[in-house]
């Protein structure tokens, strides 16, 4: 249920879909990609997905997903998947 609280925060998956890829984005690339989110809600939810252990802070300064991270958004592609076919 924890899990699902926090996937369930406004912008959280939108921050992991920009993630998805394994790319890394420094905060303002990152808030840029997400249009529309304000800095304070990015830096709360980057630091909910830090201490869940699923994005974390690259020797740069960049987030990226953790291996545990990108495998929950592997689990997540079916669900985008169903959700098409479902929107169509």
């Amino acid at each position: 249920m924890d899990l699902l609280d926090l996937l369930g925060r406004r912008w959280t998956l939108r921050v992991l879909w920009e993630l998805r890829d394994g790319s890394e984005y420094g905060f303002r690339q990152l808030q840029d990609r997400c249009g529309g989110m304000s800095s304070s809600v990015l830096a709360t939810r980057l630091a909910e997905l830090r201490d869940a252990g699923i994005v974390e802070t690259s020797d740069s300064g960049a987030q990226k997903l953790t291996p545990e991270g990108s495998e929950l958004v592997e689990r997540l592609i079916p669900l985008n998947e169903w959700a098409q076919r479902w929107g169509a």
